[in-house]
């Protein structure tokens, strides 16, 4: 039997709210998008030269700063 790759998706509107949500600091939207972005930090991590939990730590702060940041007008 093949093992078979699940990517968990959203719709784009499902993703926006989300996002508008996280903005506006609901603590379980901002769980929710690292939640959903959780693969591609790993493998992300492993090309900075940290410890991987240390490497994925950094990635989530950045870009949980990057959600929060507000927009420049």
């Amino acid at each position: 039997m093949e093992k078979q790759d699940v990517k968990e998706t959203i719709s784009d509107s499902q993703f926006l709210k989300l996002l508008e949500d996280a903005k506006n600091r609901d603590p379980e939207a901002l769980v929710q998008l690292v939640e959903l972005f959780r693969k591609d930090i790993k493998r992300l991590s492993k090309f900075i030269y940290l410890p991987d939990e240390e490497a994925e730590s950094e990635i989530i702060l950045e870009f949980l700063e990057f959600v929060l940041a507000k927009e420049r007008e």
